[in-house]
């Protein structure tokens, strides 16, 4: 259970953006989006990988 205190004289807008930084870092959605349907280890790897190669050409591309 995600637990905000909402401080003394914070908006609400604040703690609400708050909230939604902590629900994002569990990664409750994404879970639940994966199980909606199964896909292979093989076609996850390849994603993973496809991923990885996005993630090192813009690295390369800032240095």
């Amino acid at each position: 259970m995600i637990i905000i205190n909402v401080k003394e004289g914070e908006s609400l807008d604040k703690a609400l953006k708050r909230f939604k930084k902590k629900f994002e870092k569990t990664g409750v959605l994404r879970e639940l989006r994966s199980r909606q349907a199964f896909e292979k280890k093989s076609v996850t790897r390849r994603h993973v990988v496809k991923h990885a190669i996005y993630k090192q050409t813009l690295n390369q591309d800032i240095v």
